[in-house]
């Protein structure tokens, strides 16, 4: 995979009875698509219409994220589901860490087959994390949170530094986010790492307590850490993943 593909959105029209149902996945804060690209190419593959959009800010330099609102980041994501909403007949959304958070914000505002989420970040661990919005003044940016995975010799193209100003809007999301679970109703799929260093268990417990759906399962991950998805469970992932797409949207391509 060369720089330029990692750091590319990636789009796939579907085929067959499945390309009816549309696939939303989105990447993590500081990351890139190249996180998700083996999860929307393995959808791909079953003929589901993906789209796994470069978010806002990201892709580019860290300088620029520090000056994106995260409203752009979710503007990514909504414009992927108006996409689809219009050329197929169900969509799912899928994302890994705050792609997690964008993933179940648009589940609480629109109307979604489902939701499947990596380590979703509704919470941060650094205590700093409170002085965030004095501390943008005075520190820039501190080291990267990219490349948390076990498996060795994975890249996730994420910045060399994480803007504090962007942790700011971080929290924003996170907060907005929380407010909206109980909206949340559709079936939703958690997938959590056991060992994981950026995203606290915190995050897990706030959408079990604060979702609204009644079908939540939860699978844990023994063998990945955060950027699962590239980990030694992504397998995992992409088979369970896939099946409940499959199980959600059983009426739609029957």
């Amino acid at each position: 995979m060369t720089v330029d593909t990692a750091l590319a959105a990636y789009s796939s029209p579907g085929s067959g009875r499945n390309a009816r149902i549309g696939v939303i996945l989105s990447h993590g804060f500081t990351g890139s698509p190249a996180s998700m690209i083996g999860w929307a190419q393995h959808l791909a593959n079953q003929g589901y219409a993906v789209k796994l959009p470069l978010l806002a800010g990201h892709g580019t330099t860290w300088q620029e994220l520090a000056r994106t609102p995260w409203q752009h980041w979710y503007e990514g994501i909504d414009a992927a589901y108006r996409q689809l909403a219009q050329d197929t007949d169900a969509v799912v959304v899928a994302g890994l860490s705050m792609g997690g958070a964008l993933a179940l914000r648009l589940a609480a505002l629109e109307s979604v087959a489902g939701v499947v989420v990596v380590n979703p970040g509704l919470t941060i661990a650094d205590p700093r994390a409170r002085y965030v919005g004095v501390l943008k003044y005075l520190l820039r940016s501190v080291p990267s949170i990219g490349n948390d995975i076990r498996k060795e010799g994975m890249d996730e193209r994420a910045y060399a530094r994480t803007p504090v100003a962007a942790v700011h809007q971080l929290a924003r999301l996170f907060r907005d986010t929380t407010e909206r679970l109980p909206q949340v109703t559709a079936p939703t799929l958690v997938f959590r790492s056991n060992i994981d260093r950026i995203v606290p268990e915190s995050s897990l417990e706030v959408l079990q307590r604060r979702i609204g759906s009644a079908d939540l399962e939860i699978i844990r991950l023994e063998n990945s850490y955060h950027v699962a998805t590239m980990d030694h469970d992504q397998e995992l992932i992409f088979e369970r993943s896939a099946a409940f797409i499959k199980h959600v949207t059983a009426g739609i391509t029957a």
